[in-house]
């Protein structure tokens, strides 16, 4: 049996049980252990036995483990900005989607008469109750909700109207 056998049989235990504290995890602990016992194989000759062999082997396996945190946390990291970016890119597909649409029934909203519009813009846009719309133009709930309903028949007319141009 060689040296260093004897040093991974010793000290194994030791090192694993160092790094599954570290990490709490069993199947960690040995990935991080097998490499630093690799690492200290080649290495060995580098050891000048300052300190107790222990100590030597479980910094090694504690870098071993920030080395290993750091290049995960990279990855999530780069994971993290593809989904980033994904959904940037969505949401300004969307917004555009959106404005697109928005214009659209302005163009069809600038078409219509006077009160048709006044009342779709403060019902749609200024979010007023039909009793609030009626009010400000002297008349009742009711007129505002037909007033409405025909603006909107109309808006949707020229939408279809538009749609078949095409």
């Amino acid at each position: 049996m060689t040296e260093f056998e004897e040093v991974y049989k010793a000290y194994f235990s030791d090192v694993f049980l160092y790094i599954k504290k570290l990490s709490g995890d069993d199947s960690l602990a040995e990935e991080i252990t097998s490499e630093t016992f690799f690492k200290a194989m080649q290495a060995i000759d580098k050891f000048r036995g300052d300190c107790d062999i222990r100590v030597w082997l479980c910094q090694i396996a504690k870098n071993t483990y920030y080395s290993y945190l750091k290049k995960q946390n990279r990855l999530l990291e780069i994971d993290d900005l593809e989904v980033l970016n994904t959904h940037i890119s969505l949401k300004i597909e969307e917004n555009m989607i959106v404005q697109d649409k928005a214009m659209n029934l302005h163009a069809h909203l600038h078409n219509l008469p006077e009160h048709y519009k006044e009342v779709f813009m403060l019902r749609v846009f200024a979010e007023l109750s039909f009793k609030q719309i009626g009010s400000l133009f002297s008349k009742t709930a009711n007129w505002a909700c037909v007033t409405f309903y025909r603006a909107k028949q109309k808006i949707i007319e020229q939408m279809e109207k538009q749609k078949h141009e095409k």
